[in-house]
């Protein structure tokens, strides 16, 4: 998403006018539906000044496109300031720019890192340099249209109130400096001159609209990427805050080696890389010969680490990197270099099968090494022997004279890198009040189910792409199979529904092992890991009553480890027993809600249960509508000028709009494009100045989910009539008049065109058509025609989302 997107002239203009930080104020809380801080509205009241004072140079040009703040793809991150346009070669080209309001900054001996004054106070941070060159490799890496259309990213940083540059172009940082160039104060001019050499001539095929709505590649999962990130290959771009910990960490290493115990506390929620940046910092410890282990009380990671790193490494090798946090009650004092603790949330405080052996996990694992590393998280303690907390690390470093740093970790990775959905699961579950009280304008997939077996069935659906989905629930069954393997755990008698938890026989395993979609995890099999699509039976510890969250920790098993005690816990101490016992309940289903990458589809046991999470998952869908209603707005969503033919100039800025809903699932049963009438009797769109209209070209609305990484659903769209040349590869408008969609019944879709055609006597004839569709989700298969003869009719072809 862009916040805000014009060409040079109408940005030069809109700053002109005093204008420019109301407009993207106003389109924040458009947007992204959230108030802007005082802080940003004047940063960017700031810099956009100095930015259009650079851009006034008349050979810069004024077609070029000027996009703020770009939410890079699958993250809680965005660019600054993006000027579009084609360099001398005619290559187009997006330059990436970093601003910056530092007045000074100071050298560290940290790679990519230095320290400059905040609001409160100095410290340290990633070198501009470094911060452009990670957000433009990032949109290299996640969007395929950048690479496939071989779009140039050109990254730099404007820090456009420092005047001198001796520390942040000090040739420490040189090899930054090289990928991405810093500009001072003083270095206006030579910025323009930069920008020039970069934009030479204007945008005139829209690319930040290319790049906006390109072909999203799938997330990288840590499991699958983790032999090559051991052999040093840099999998996962780390960026801002991880970037800092990652060079932190390795500065701490080395300084414990001089006989400074030291001790990192990294604080971080779900998807913001924790475990991403620990498996990094014991591949480059273990490079720089210290001896280094990984640590975590679950046992899930571990054994899926473990066995995606079999073949190879030895046994032994691989073994001896990963361990539980029992494993250090008699270790000598500093018997490791480094130790790396992750989900550090779920030590305990005693070890060993019956947990009465050793004084406290968080004490050895200090004393054991020279230097510890806590990731933490304190909303995902799900246990009431959970004792993980920043406290407790304090106060035992402290007692052992390890001196704490504290850091944290706040970009977002994990479902498509929205932080609205994490805000979303927390006042859903009333961990804590957000402005986030419905999904709108969250991207992420979430759905509540009526039936669990349509539940199972949409997992069934996302499993088969690529085994990354699969069933979980809260523990509220007894684990019957567990001796009877013919038996069933989870019985919902009114559906028809039963399932057995995950079998002994994959035990940690149970998140990658074949065929364990068919059964249903829990919070010990997939805490610290992550999947495509979590489904999430919630149970009757968990319900809701006029609105407010109960819990029940009676509905869970006597046998449950989780809430072990807690029948006693609750005759003696009531209150303070059951708050404990809602903080693991919550905290647990919080932790099943964020392990999916793309999306998260819930049903609830309880009926009252089910329809709060409905209705405040469907609000958005109820207002829309209700706006359906609202006969004032007889183009919904289109925000751009519609005239009558009297109005318009044809062709010239404006062009004819059809009420026509193309379906982007499937055959369509919208009236014909032939039975739109005489253009004159049409309504034309006035579309923005920086796209060059010709005849032929029309608007129309698509529906339908599948080309969602190009085409929203709903989205209105540009589209050119009776496109000549080669199709393939293009996304087109299509007819098949002998084609009715089971659903709609109706003729039309837009897809992505492929022919595959055989030769006869010397002639290329079309054998079947393809038409692929280009889906985040949903599982839409390929519409294949076999010998169109004349029965396909190419309508149009896609140019742009307006």
């Amino acid at each position: 998403m862009i916040v805000y997107s014009a060409t040079k002239q109408q940005f030069v203009e809109d700053v002109r006018a005093n204008a420019i930080a109301e407009i993207i104020e106003s389109e924040v809380a458009r947007k992204l539906n959230r108030n802007s801080a005082r802080n940003e509205f004047i940063s960017w009241h700031n810099s956009l000044q100095y930015m259009f004072n650079v851009l006034h140079d008349p050979e810069i040009p004024a077609s070029a496109g000027v996009s703020i703040e770009y939410n890079i793809p699958l993250t809680n991150r965005r660019v600054d300031f993006i000027l579009t346009g084609k360099d001398a070669n005619r290559q187009d080209t997006a330059v990436i720019i970093e601003l910056k309001q530092w007045q000074e900054a100071l050298i560290t001996n940290k790679d990519g890192i230095v320290k400059t004054r905040f609001q409160h106070g100095e410290k340290e941070t990633n070198h501009p340099s470094y911060q452009a060159w990670s957000y433009a490799a990032l949109i290299q890496d996640y969007n395929q249209t950048v690479r496939d259309e071989a779009i140039t990213l050109q990254p730099c940083a404007y820090l456009h109130n420092m005047k001198s540059a001796h520390v942040i172009c000090n040739d420490f940082y040189g090899e930054h400096l090289k990928k991405a160039p810093v500009f001072i104060s003083p270095d206006a001019l030579k910025l323009a001159e930069f920008l020039k050499h970069s934009v030479k001539y204007g945008d005139s095929d829209n690319i930040m609209y290319r790049i906006e709505h390109g072909k999203i590649k799938p997330s990288k999962n840590l499991a699958d990427a983790l032999v090559s990130m051991l052999d040093g290959n840099p999998e996962f771009i780390m960026i801002d805050e991880q970037k800092l910990v990652y060079e932190t960490a390795l500065d701490l290493a080395h300084k414990a080696q001089r006989g400074i115990k030291q001790t990192l506390i990294v604080k971080g929620g779900p998807g913001t890389g924790k475990s991403v940046v620990a498996i990094n910092l014991l591949s480059e410890l273990t490079k720089r010969e210290l001896l280094t282990q990984y640590v975590s009380k679950n046992a899930a990671p571990r054994e899926v680490f473990k066995k995606m790193l079999t073949g190879s490494r030895k046994k032994t090798h691989i073994d001896n990197m990963f361990k539980g946090s029992g494993s250090y009650i008699d270790m000598p004092e500093n018997t490791f270099d480094a130790l790396l603790v992750d989900e550090a949330h779920r030590l305990n405080e005693k070890s060993g099968l019956y947990g009465n052996l050793g004084e406290n996990q968080i004490k050895e694992l200090i004393r054991a090494s020279h230097f510890s590393i806590f990731f933490i998280d304190e909303a995902q303690r799900v246990t009431l022997k959970d004792i993980g907390s920043v406290e407790a690390i304090n106060q035992w470093a402290y007692a052992l004279k390890s001196t704490v740093t504290e850091l944290d970790l706040s970009s977002q990775f994990r479902c498509n890198g929205s932080d609205g959905y994490l805000a979303w699961i927390d006042n859903s579950l009333q961990i804590r009040e957000t402005a986030n009280t419905t999904l709108e304008d969250i991207d992420y997939d979430v759905k509540v189910f009526d039936d669990p077996n349509e539940l199972r069935k949409a997992i069934f659906e996302k499993n088969r792409i690529n085994n990354k989905s699969r069933m979980v629930a809260g523990y509220c069954w007894e684990w019957v199979s567990k001796k009877d393997k013919t038996a069933m755990d989870i019985i919902i008698p009114e559906h028809n529904f039963a399932v057995q938890w995950n079998l002994t026989d994959d035990g940690s395993l149970w998140l990658i092992a074949e065929k364990s979609v068919e059964q249903i995890g829990c919070i010990h099999t997939c805490q610290g890991l992550e999947l495509d699509y979590i489904g999430v039976i919630i149970g009757n510890d968990f319900v809701i009553r006029d609105g407010e969250v109960v819990i029940q920790p009676l509905e869970h098993p006597g046998r449950d480890k989780a809430l072990s005690g807690i029948r006693g816990w609750l005759k003696k101490e009531p209150k303070a027993a059951l708050g404990a016992a809602a903080e693991v309940i919550k905290n647990t289903y919080r932790t099943l809600m964020t392990r999916g990458q793309k999306g998260c589809f819930i049903y609830c046991i309880d009926q009252e249960t089910r329809e709060y999470f409905q209705k405040i998952t469907h609000r958005q869908l109820a207002q829309e509508e209700s706006d359906e209603l609202d006969s004032s707005r007889v183009y919904k969503g289109l925000d751009l000028p519609v005239v009558s033919f009297e109005q318009a100039t044809p062709y010239q800025g404006y062009v004819p709009i059809f009420d026509l809903e193309v379906a982007a699932g499937g055959f369509s049963n919208q009236q014909n494009l032939e039975n739109t009438g005489n253009l004159e009797d049409n309504e034309w769109v006035q579309l923005p100045e920086h796209i060059n209209t010709a005849e032929g070209m029309f608007v129309t609305r698509v529906v339908g989910e599948s080309m969602n990484k190009r085409i929203i659903n709903g989205s209105w769209c540009l589209f050119k009539a009776n496109p000549g040349g080669s199709r393939n590869g293009k996304i087109v408008l299509v007819q098949h008049r002998n084609i009715e969609d089971p659903d709609h019944g109706g003729t039309y879709t837009i897809k992505t065109y492929q022919s595959e055609k055989i030769e006869e006597n010397g002639v290329l004839m079309n054998q079947r058509i393809v038409l692929k569709p280009e889906s985040n989700a949903y599982g839409y298969s390929p519409i294949i025609i076999e010998d169109d003869g004349e029965e396909l009719a190419v309508i149009g072809e896609f140019l742009l989302v307006l």
